[in-house]
């Protein structure tokens, strides 16, 4: 493993190690892993894309979902559907790295927390490492 934050250990687990149908992953929730409530306080949890986004895009301010989808849209040019949008909500809340701020309107604000704040810096700057290091060597690679 390269990091602490998960980013090697799912790559190493690429992608043939998902089921390659849904016939194949299991019928209900009850028959997957305990719940992230269940977790205890100092479990680990995996950098996976739409946590990295949400966090970075709170890094600048509070946001509702919303102005998230579009921050998020306008600086990395993907789109979250509402489901990947709100699962990493609830992820990172549950997590105590962001936490809600009283609702304006009918909108719920988000902020990130120290936790979630000390958490990103952490892992973008082994992300920051593990991309120089690939660039590096891909200029290193001979020309075919």
């Amino acid at each position: 493993m390269i990091c602490p934050h998960g980013l090697a250990a799912r790559s190493a687990q690429g992608r043939a190690a998902q089921p390659a149908s849904r016939a194949a992953q299991p019928a209900s929730r009850a028959a997957q892993p305990a719940s992230r409530a269940a977790q205890p306080a100092g479990a680990r949890m995996d950098f996976t894309e739409p946590v990295v986004l949400v966090l970075t895009s709170l890094a600048d301010g509070p946001k509702h979902g919303y102005a998230l989808a579009k921050d998020i849209e306008a600086f990395a040019g993907i789109k979250l559907g509402p489901g990947t949008l709100y699962g990493a909500l609830s992820r990172l809340e549950d997590r105590g790295w962001i936490e809600v701020l009283p609702a304006d309107d009918r909108r719920r604000p988000y902020q990130i927390t120290a936790a979630g704040a000390e958490n990103l810096a952490a892992h973008l700057a082994t992300a920051q490492q593990v991309a120089s290091t690939g660039l590096h060597r891909l200029e290193l690679r001979p020309a075919r």
